[in-house]
This record gives C-alpha cells, sequence and structure tokens, in this order.
C-alpha cells in the first residue's frame, strides 16, 4: 500500500487519497488518461484529485478541463496557460499560484481560496464564485463575461482592464480594489461594498448598481450612462468629467462627491443628495433636474455659486472649467 505522503509509483486505479502529495510520474498516468477520457476513448479516465497535494507544482498550460479537482491544494502552483474550464474546484486552495492567461470559464469555485492568485489575463467566464476569496488576487485584463459571484471578498484585488461585461454581482466586498479602465457594461451589482476603489476610465454603462457603496471611491472619468444608480452611496466619491447621462440617481447619496465636468442628460434625479456636491460646470441639468434633486448651502451648484438651488435662478446652466 503506498502511504499517505506520496503516489508518485502506485497504479492510480482508484481515486487517489485526500491530502496526499502526488508524484510527477503519477501525475502524467492521470493526465494521460484524463485526456484519453476528453477525447471519449475506451481507456479514458476522468481526472478525481479530491483533495489531492499539488502546491509549488509546475503546471503550465496543463489540461485538467472538466477534472474533478474539489479541496486540491494548489498553493504557488504554476499554472501559466492551464486549461482548467468547466473543472470542480469547490474548497480548492490556490492561494498565490500563477494563472497567468489561464482558461477556468464554467469553473465552479464555491468556497474556493485565490489569495493572491496572478489571474492577469485569464478567462473565467462564466465561472461559479459563492463564498470565494480573492483578496488581493491580479485579474489585470482578466475575461469575466456573464461570471456569477455572491458573497465573495475581493478587497484589494486589481482588475484593471478587466472585462465583466453582464457579470452578476451579488453581496461582494471589493474595498480598496483596482478597476481602472474595467469594463462592467451591463454588470448587475447589488448589495457590494466598494469603498475606496480606484475606478478612472471604468465603464459601468447601463449596469444596475442597486444599494452599493462607493464611498471615496476615484472613478474621474467613468462612465455611468443608463446605468440604476438608485439607492447606491457614492458619499465623498470622485466623478469629475463622469458620464451619468440617463442614469438612474433616485435615491442615491452623491453627498460631498466631487462632479465637476460630469454629464447629467436625462437623468432621473429624484431625491438624488447632492448637499455638499461640488457640481460646477456639470453639463445636461435643468431645472426640473437639479429641484428635485437635494442641495444645500455647502452645494457648488453648475454655475459656481453657491446652493441650494433655487427655480428660476438659471444656477443649472453651467460655467466654464
Amino acid at each position: 500500500m503506498p502511504d499517505s505522503q506520496s503516489l508518485s509509483e502506485e497504479r492510480l486505479s482508484v481515486a487517489p487519497l485526500v491530502g496526499a502529495r502526488l508524484g510527477l510520474a503519477a501525475l502524467h498516468r492521470v493526465l494521460d488518461a484524463h485526456r484519453a477520457w476528453l477525447e471519449q476513448r475506451p481507456d479514458g479516465l476522468r481526472a478525481s484529485l479530491n483533495g489531492i497535494v499539488l502546491a509549488e507544482a509546475a503546471l503550465d498550460k496543463v489540461n485538467l478541463e472538466r477534472a474533478d479537482l474539489k479541496s486540491a491544494n494548489f498553493i504557488d502552483a504554476r499554472m501559466c496557460g492551464a486549461n482548467l474550464s468547466g473543472a470542480n474546484l469547490q474548497f480548492a486552495d490556490l492561494s498565490n499560484a500563477t494563472l497567468i492567461d489561464a482558461d477556468l470559464s464554467q469553473a465552479e469555485l464555491t468556497e474556493a481560496k485565490l489569495e493572491t492568485a496572478l489571474l492577469a489575463g485569464a478567462n473565467l467566464s462564466g465561472a461559479r464564485f459563492l463564498r470565494t476569496s480573492l483578496r488581493s488576487a491580479n485579474l489585470r485584463e482578466a475575461h469575466m463575461l456573464e461570471v456569477s459571484m455572491e458573497t465573495c471578498s475581493l478587497a484589494g484585488a486589481v482588475l484593471r482592464g478587466a472585462r465583466l461585461l453582464q457579470a452578476k454581482v451579488i453581496d461582494c466586498n471589493f474595498a480598496g480594489a483596482e478597476f481602472e479602465e474595467a469594463n462592467l457594461y451591463h454588470s448587475v451589482f447589488r448589495s457590494c461594498k466598494l469603498p475606496g476603489i480606484s475606478g478612472a476610465g471604468s465603464n459601468w454603462s447601463t449596469a444596475t448598481l442597486q444599494n452599493c457603496e462607493f464611498r471615496r471611491a476615484d472613478l474621474t472619468a467613468a462612465r455611468f450612462d443608463r446605468a440604476d444608480l438608485r439607492q447606491s452611496s457614492f458619499w465623498r466619491a470622485t466623478l469629475s468629467g463622469g458620464n451619468l447621462q440617463n442614469a438612474r440617481l433616485s435615491g442615491a447619496d452623491l453627498e460631498g462627491a466631487d462632479l465637476t465636468g460630469a454629464r447629467f442628460h436625462d437623468a432621473a434625479t429624484m431625491s438624488a443628495d447632492f448637499r455638499g456636491a461640488n457640481l460646477r460646470a456639470a453639463l445636461g441639468f435643468t431645472q426640473t433636474q437639479l429641484g428635485q434633486a437635494r442641495t444645500d448651502r455647502n452645494t457648488i451648484l453648475p454655475d459656481g455659486s453657491q446652493g441650494p438651488f433655487l427655480l428660476g435662478s438659471g444656477a443649472h446652466r453651467p460655467c466654464r472649467l
């Protein structure tokens, strides 16, 4: 019988022992059998590495498509260009793993750990994240089309240039994350925490961002055109030069926000809170829009004057910056 620490020589006619460390020869046999299974050959066997230890393993370009990798340990593993599409990675630990350009599309990542993992350029489209930790992970330019995330932590994560088009994100924490130039077109974020994020030039067009917290976020020149921002908080956030045309801002908290030069054409502003906000040179406001919103004496109005806004004052007309 093989001991519990090494499976380098035994035949893998049954699933490896949970917590065992897989040797190179045994791994090659697993991969060969898995390749045959993917090709639907009679000698094929789906890779089942439930709980196996592959920490610090060199697995660049490995093909574990649709493999069972539940509870596997890939800490510090190198998996650049690996194919993990459709794999079961529930409870797996990929902390500090290098997964540059890896394919994790349609992967199951419930309660997996990817803390400080390097996922730059990785394909995570259609993957499912539930109670997953991606704290300080690097997802720069990652492809995350239609990804599903719920109750996940991405605090401090790098998402610069990432593509989260049509993503569905519920009750997740992105505190301090980097979103510069990220594309979140038509995504859905509900009850998410995004305080202090840096998202200059990010695109949230047509997104639904309800009951989300963007307090003190840097969203300079970000796009929120046609987005639903109802009941979300942008307290003291920077949205200068941003696009909020046709946005739904009813009940949104923009108190103390920097909105200089932002565009508000046809935005719905009923009960939007602009108290203490800087609206200098903001474009597209009508008297009706500002009249429906909350302003106070600390609000700087589009014409550069001090609030509150009064109907007939003409203060909705923008001055030049």
